[in-house]
């Protein structure tokens, strides 16, 4: 049977072989975008298994010193780009040219990672904690947020043009400076044991409350920098009602439709349904002049916190987002980050300056209103540290600025230092503070 197939097919192919067929040239056009395809998959799978496997060893590596595992996830982007590898060696791992695809599935990546951070908030302890927390977290907020816009009065003349006008800059520079890792603090605080310490779910319940106040700002700060003076005001209008009505119309809604689905095993269907009310989140915020990933964040944040939804999606969703698509985004920032930009004395001394603005501006502002609510000092010292925590979150905020253009490649890669040495400082401080990870701390 096999032989008679392959004699038939043979025979087949010789009578087609004398006829002709007419020139299509959409149809050849069309040939060689598909020829190119299998070279940018292949390169993308590449550059994905190379920052997988560089991030897998040095988060092992920077957890045996007591780092976040996120920073060697970070490092390993970086380092596989043209700043420690040179432009021509990089570009064997990371080429120019899968920049813009590198780049679809890191802002997928980012927007599902947002969803799952919205999930994580507990809005039941932020109840319990609600006037300490808000206090707190919002002093860790003005203080540096005013710090980093008067800071941009010596950098804006230095490392921006003539094209970005000052207000967005300094908006910018002022949400950089206040942005707190909630995932990487809580992470640290796991790590540690200090979870379900009084000075742990104070820490955890700041951090949500000052994410939640900062991606507001960002907001803001986004469709200014988008939209003209006038349009501004109408974005600002439209966000606000966004979020009002996520709050008082659609999280009602969703407590009623999701306290159907009492199981662990959810059925497709509501996986579905979360998914497409996902999709459209993202696409409202998108429309109205933010970004994406605010839409994914308030939703999950919309979602109960304790719901079978919330646990399962957080489950399922972790492991693929942060081991396959997040990589994806470190990989996306190393290619940005030029940390070579850096090369004279002036450079180095500028990105000294941001880090000791950025850690004073975090740290006195947490601790200034910790004092005023009635923390002892040493409660007060580690709350601030912990605070000062920016990791991942600070990389999706400058990314966020350098697509917009209102921070240049040279600030860019100032920032991400920041970030990487504000992270890192938090544990090895917290440990010297409190040397007993079960240790209570009095409120």
């Amino acid at each position: 049977m096999v032989l008679a197939a392959i004699a038939l097919l043979v025979l087949i192919c010789r009578q087609g072989e004398t006829l002709q067929a007419p020139f299509d040239p959409g149809l050849t056009a069309l040939r060689g975008s598909v020829a190119e395809a299998p070279n940018v998959l292949l390169r993308v799978l590449i550059a994905l298994t190379a920052v997988i496997v560089v991030g897998l060893i040095l988060a092992k590596c920077f957890a045996y010193v007591g780092q976040p595992p996120v920073i060697g996830e970070v490092i390993a982007g970086i380092m596989l780009g043209p700043s420690l590898l040179g432009p021509e060696a990089s570009a064997l791992i990371l080429p120019t040219t899968i920049a813009p695809f590198l780049g679809v599935i890191a802002q997928l990546g980012v927007i599902l990672y947002m969803f799952t951070v919205g999930l994580s908030l507990q809005g039941e302890r932020l109840k319990h904690r609600a006037r300490a927390a808000v206090a707190i977290s919002h002093a860790s907020i003005v203080v540096p947020f005013l710090l980093g816009a008067l800071l941009a009065l010596n950098l804006y003349p230095k490392l921006s043009s003539r094209e970005v006008p000052f207000t967005s800059f300094a908006l910018f520079m002022g949400v950089a400076m206040s942005i707190t890792a909630f995932p990487v603090l809580a992470r640290i605080l796991t790590d540690r044991g200090m979870m379900h310490t009084e000075l742990g779910i104070l820490a955890v319940s700041c951090a949500a409350t000052d994410d939640v106040t900062a991606w507001c700002l960002l907001a803001f700060v986004v469709a200014v920098a988008k939209s003209r003076p006038d349009q501004g005001v109408v974005v600002a209008i439209a966000t606000v009602a966004y979020i009002g009505a996520m709050l008082l119309v659609i999280r009602p809604l969703l407590r009623r439709v999701i306290s159907r689905w009492e199981s662990d095993h959810l059925p497709r269907s509501a996986v579905a349904f979360v998914f497409i009310a996902l999709l459209l989140s993202a696409l409202a915020t998108e429309a109205i002049g933010i970004h994406a990933i605010f839409g994914a964040f308030l939703l999950g944040a919309v979602i109960p916190a304790g719901s079978a939804v919330a646990r399962t999606l957080s489950r399922q969703l972790e492991s693929v987002v942060t081991v396959l698509l997040l990589p994806s985004f470190f990989a996306f920032t190393g290619m940005r980050t030029r940390i070579d930009l850096l090369s004279g004395l002036d450079q180095w001394l500028i990105c000294g300056l941001i880090v000791l603005v950025a850690t004073a501006g975090k740290f006195g502002g947490t601790v200034v209103a910790a004092r005023l609510t009635g923390l002892d000092w040493r409660s007060t010292t580690a709350l601030g540290t912990l605070m000062n925590t920016r990791g991942l979150m600070e990389l999706i905020v400058l990314n966020i600025g350098l697509d917009l253009q209102v921070i240049s490649p040279m600030l860019f890669a100032m920032m991400v230092i920041m970030a990487l040495t504000t992270t890192m400082i938090t544990a090895p401080v917290l440990r010297w503070l409190i040397p007993e990870p079960t240790l209570e701390v009095e409120c």
